[in-house]
């Protein structure tokens, strides 16, 4: 399964963080993928195969602006 994520996309992991926490908001992509904590901030890099395993699932999808691209 490939699924596209975008910067700022909420993701719900399949283990918990240590502070209770399971949702995360992407701040980084490429072959490895920063997240940030929902729950007390702490930022976690990632690589990419790693990272695909432990989502669960897209709780947000970033509000994505192309429509204002000047033609």
């Amino acid at each position: 399964m490939v699924t596209n994520f975008n910067l700022g996309d909420v993701v719900q992991t399949r283990k918990g963080h240590p502070c209770g926490s399971n949702e995360w908001e992407i701040i980084r992509l490429g072959a490895d993928i920063k997240i940030k904590c929902l729950g007390c901030g702490r930022i976690v890099m990632l690589p990419r195969p790693k990272f695909e395993k432990s989502v669960k699932k897209i709780i947000k999808k970033a509000v994505e602006s192309n429509n204002d691209i000047a033609e």
